[in-house]
């Protein structure tokens, strides 16, 4: 069933979808799994890499609960014709500015419903959301910091997603810069 928030209103979205911060759950590394499955039989040989990516996949962190997932694909993938499988398969499509496109799930006109999901799907690259990540499963003194952080701007950005994903920024960006010095290059294609 294809969702339509054509007649939703920015504001309506911001109260139907408010920050929801959660202790970690252990089936969010699950269901990403599943997710992956399907999300392979969909985009075959032309997926590259794929990842979980974002809070749910750091063991033990708060987190939004929404299963963030980065696929990586061939520049000659025909996004069009994933689209409409995408769409009859249930998953609403949103354009941000990073990816190619993105698909998302769990959302309705009426709120969250199911698990969220968001699928961000770029071209093969060094993307610093997997040394974020990585970074706070190795540093846990840095995702204790990261979750008072999300906690304080929960508060002040509970009907404003955009804001509150601006406001982490230059946390985010810094222990990105510090996680590829000590890295290297790891996800480089």
């Amino acid at each position: 069933m294809r969702q339509d928030f054509s007649n939703v209103t920015d504001e309506q979205l911001a109260q139907l979808f408010p920050i929801l911060l959660e202790e970690h759950n252990p089936e969010w590394k699950e269901y990403f799994l599943k997710e992956k499955d399907h999300l392979q039989s969909i985009f075959g040989d032309k997926m590259v890499r794929i990842n979980h990516i974002g809070s749910s996949a750091v063991d033990g962190l708060i987190a939004k609960p929404t299963v963030d997932i980065l696929i990586e694909v061939e520049v000659d993938t025909d996004i069009q014709s994933i689209t409409e499988t995408m769409l009859e398969a249930g998953y609403v499509v949103n354009t941000p500015e990073s990816d190619i496109i993105m698909y998302i799930k769990g959302y309705t006109p009426n709120g969250f419903c199911g698990q969220a999901v968001h699928i961000h799907v770029r071209h093969s690259g060094d993307w610093g959301e997997l040394y974020f990540r990585d970074y706070l499963n190795t540093h846990p003194e840095v995702a204790a910091e990261y979750v008072e952080l999300k906690i304080l701007l929960k508060e002040q950005y509970q009907h404003d997603r955009d804001g509150y994903t601006q406001a982490k920024g230059e946390f985010v960006q810094k222990y990105t810069d510090i996680a590829r010095k000590e890295y290297g290059v790891r996800y480089q294609p």
